[in-house]
C-alpha cells in the first residue's frame, strides 16, 4: 500500500489549442523524462497529422518520476485531445485518473470545451487544478481569466496556477500541486483485479496493444484474463509502461498506468472503456462509465479511379485497426461505382480519416454529402434506421421521420449575438438561454438539428465572430420533422450520388441551387438535357442545358426554302431519336466539383 501513496495519475484537459501538448513537453523536461537531445516540440503527438495541424487526435500516456521533499513520486500523465469529435477519448482518459490539470488560455479565457471538459472531470469525481496558461502573451488578461474560472466554472480563483507552457513559468508550482492536491489511487483495496482499457492501438508485430490503468490487484505476463463486457478470454503476452516510449516490465500493480499485449489480433474485439479481470479470481462489478462509441455522421467514400477499389478496401481495414470509432460497409452507386458507407464521430473525425487515406495510402477519393441516422416509422408500425438517403422508403409508406438534435453551447463575443441568432434560426435552431461570461462574451445555449451543423456551421460561426467563437455540443433526443428525399435527375435518370435528405421548407431552394450548379458543370450534348430536382414524383426545380447545334443548312445558299426545311426537319428527327436512346454520362470531375463546392444547407 505504501507504494500507492507515492503514485499520482492525472491528465491535462482544455479547449482546443490552449497549450496542453506544449505544457506536457515542459513537464517531461522538468522531470528529466526525456534527454535534451531527444526533446522536440509536441513530443507526445506521434502522428504527422497531429504535428502539422497542431492538434491532438489520440490520447498519449507517459510515466515520469518526480522527487518532492526527499520522496520519489511516480506520475502518470495522459495528454488528451481538445476537439469535440474526440470527447470520447477525453472521457475514457479521465476515468483512468484521479486529478486533472484544467488549462485556460490567458488571452482567450474560458471557452466551450473548457466548460465541457471541466464538467466531465467533476462528474467523474476528479480533483481539478486550474492552470492559467500563456501568461507571457502580449494579449494575456490574467485577471479576466481568473474571474471567468470562478464565475463560469465555479472553481476558486485562488487555486489557479499561473504558467506558460512555452517558457516553463509555473511548472515547478504545477508539479508541487500534483503531489499535494491530486488524491492517491482510488479503489485500490477492491478484492479482485480490475483493469480499465482507456485506449488501444494496433501493432503489426504485437497485435492489439491495450493502454490500461490498473485500479486493484495486479497483472503480469502469462495471466489468463477476462473481458467483462462480453466474456472474451485471452492470455497476457507482455506488460509495460510508457517512459515515454513503450518499455516492457514484469508486472503492473494497483495505481499503475501502462500497456498490455494479448493474443487478440483484431481491434474490433477490444472495447475501449471495458474492464479486464483475472480468470482465476474474477471481479463481480465492472468499473463505472463503460459505454459503446457510436458513429454520428455517415458519408460514402469512393475511389476517383475505380481500379483503386481493392486498395481502398485494404487501407480502410488498416485504419479500422487503429480507430475503433470508425466503421465502414461496402456499397455501390450507379454514378460513382463501388465504394464504402463510412461512419464517423463528427466532421473533424471524417476529415482526419479522409486525409489519412489520401496521405498514408496515396489514394484519390471523393465523399458524398455527410448524413446522419434518421429514425423512420412506417405505416405498418415498423421502425427502421436510415443513414443513407438512397435507402429512405417511398413517401407513401412513411408515417413519421425523426432526426437527431444536439444541445450546443456557443461562446461568442457580445457584438455577434444578432448575426449568430439569425444563423441559428436559418439552421432551424431554437435559442434556449443566454449566460454572461464577462462584459465582452456570452454563452448561447441552443438546440439544433445535427444535420444542419454538418457542413458549414462551424466555418460560419468562426467568420461571423472573427475567429473568437467556439462551440461545444452533445447529442440530445430525436425529434419528428418534415423531412423529404431530394433527388436530382439528369435526362430523366436519378443520380444517386446527389440524393440528400432535407427539410421540406428547404427543398426548393436546395434543388434550385444544385440544378444551377450542374448546369454550369455538365458538358453540352447533341440534344437538350433536362436537369430536375424532384421529391418523389413531383419536380420542384429545373434547368435545361441547350443542345450543341450543328448548322446543317450551311451548304444551302439561295434556292428553294423547302430544301432547308427538309434538312432542319431531318436534324430535328435525329435529335428526337437520339434523346430517346441517348445516355448522358456525367464526367467524374463534375461529381468531384459539385460534391466539393456545394454545402449541406442553403446559404441563400
Amino acid at each position: 500500500m505504501t507504494q500507492q501513496l507515492h503514485k499520482r495519475n492525472f491528465c491535462i484537459i482544455a479547449h482546443i489549442d490552449h497549450g496542453k501538448t506544449t505544457l506536457s513537453d515542459r513537464l517531461l523536461e522538468a522531470t528529466n523524462a526525456v534527454q535534451k537531445r531527444d526533446m522536440k516540440e509536441q513530443l507526445l503527438d506521434s502522428m504527422d497529422l497531429e504535428r502539422e495541424r497542431g492538434i491532438t487526435i489520440k490520447s498519449h500516456p507517459v510515466c515520469v518520476k518526480y522527487t518532492h521533499e526527499g520522496r520519489e513520486y511516480e506520475f502518470n500523465l495522459i495528454d488528451t485531445p481538445g476537439h469535440v469529435d474526440f470527447s470520447y477519448e477525453v472521457s475514457r482518459s479521465l476515468a483512468a485518473c484521479e486529478g486533472a490539470l484544467l488549462l485556460v488560455d490567458a488571452a482567450q479565457g474560458v471557452e466551450a470545451q473548457t466548460v465541457a471538459n471541466a464538467l466531465l472531470a467533476s462528474n467523474q469525481g476528479l480533483e481539478i487544478i486550474p492552470v492559467i496558461n500563456k501568461i507571457d502573451l502580449p494579449g494575456a488578461d490574467v485577471e479576466g481569466a481568473r474571474h471567468q474560472v470562478e464565475e463560469v466554472l465555479a472553481i476558486p480563483a485562488d487555486d489557479a496556477i499561473l504558467a506558460s507552457g512555452k517558457t516553463g513559468i509555473g511548472v515547478p508550482d504545477i508539479l508541487r500541486a500534483i503531489v499535494e492536491r491530486v488524491p492517491q489511487p482510488r479503489w485500490a483495496d477492491y478484492g479482485a483485479a480490475r483493469v480499465l482499457i482507456f485506449d488501444c492501438v494496433y501493432d503489426a508485430y504485437k497485435g492489439v496493444i491495450c493502454y490500461v490503468r490498473v485500479f486493484s490487484g495486479s497483472i503480469k505476463v502469462g495471466d489468463q484474463i477476462l473481458m467483462m463486457s462480453d466474456g472474451a478470454r485471452t492470455e497476457v503476452k507482455e506488460v509495460g509502461r510508457f517512459a515515454p516510449r513503450m518499455t516492457p516490465d514484469s508486472i503492473l500493480e494497483a495505481g499503475d498506468v501502462g500497456y498490455i499485449t494479448t493474443s487478440i489480433k483484431d481491434l474490433a474485439e477490444v472495447k475501449i472503456g471495458d474492464t479486464i479481470t483475472l480468470l482465476s479470481n474474477p471481479a463481480k462489478d465492472m468499473l463505472p462509465g463503460y459505454k459503446e462509441v457510436r458513429p454520428m455522421v455517415f458519408a460514402g467514400i469512393y475511389p476517383i479511379d475505380t481500379s483503386d477499389y481493392e486498395k481502398l478496401k485494404v487501407s480502410m481495414a488498416k485504419l479500422r485497426l487503429n480507430d475503433a470509432a470508425f466503421t465502414y460497409t461496402a456499397e455501390n452507386s450507379v454514378a460513382l461505382g463501388f465504394g464504402f458507407r463510412c461512419g464517423f464521430l463528427g466532421l473533424l473525425h471524417m476529415e482526419i480519416v479522409m486525409e489519412r487515406i489520401r496521405r498514408e495510402y496515396d489514394l484519390d477519393i471523393i465523399s458524398t454529402y455527410p448524413s446522419v441516422v434518421y429514425k423512420v416509422v412506417l405505416t405498418d408500425g415498423r421502425q427502421i434506421e436510415v443513414d443513407n438517403p438512397v435507402n429512405l422508403p417511398d413517401p407513401s409508406t412513411i408515417e413519421t421521420i425523426s432526426e437527431p438534435t444536439i444541445e450546443a453551447s456557443l461562446h461568442i463575443p457580445v457584438t455577434a449575438i444578432g448575426d449568430i441568432l439569425s444563423l441559428v434560426m436559418e439552421k432551424r435552431g431554437i435559442c434556449g438561454r443566454t449566460e454572461n461570461i464577462d462584459a465582452h462574451r456570452v454563452i448561447l445555449h441552443v438546440t439544433l438539428p445535427l444535420n444542419e451543423i454538418l457542413v458549414d456551421f462551424n466555418d460560419r460561426l468562426k467568420s461571423i465572430t472573427k475567429g473568437y467563437g467556439s462551440m461545444d455540443y452533445e447529442l440530445s433526443e430525436y425529434v419528428q420533422s418534415k423531412l423529404v428525399r431530394l433527388e436530382i435527375m439528369v435526362n430523366g435518370d436519378a443520380v444517386d450520388a446527389f440524393s440528400s435528405i432535407v427539410h421540406e421548407d428547404r427543398a426548393v431552394s436546395r434543388g434550385r441551387q444544385l440544378c444551377e450548379k450542374l448546369k454550369e458543370i455538365l458538358p453540352k450534348q447533341m440534344y437538350k438535357v433536362a436537369i430536375q430536382a424532384a421529391i418523389g414524383a413531383k419536380v420542384i426545380a429545373r434547368e435545361t442545358i441547350s443542345a450543341l447545334r450543328k448548322d446543317v443548312t450551311a451548304k444551302c445558299y439561295g434556292g428553294d426554302i423547302t430544301r432547308k426545311r427538309k434538312l432542319l426537319e431531318k436534324q430535328k428527327e435525329g435529335k428526337k431519336r437520339m434523346k430517346q436512346i441517348g445516355k448522358v454520362s456525367i464526367p467524374q470531375e463534375a461529381f468531384v466539383d459539385i460534391l466539393k463546392t456545394s454545402s449541406g444547407g442553403s446559404n441563400n
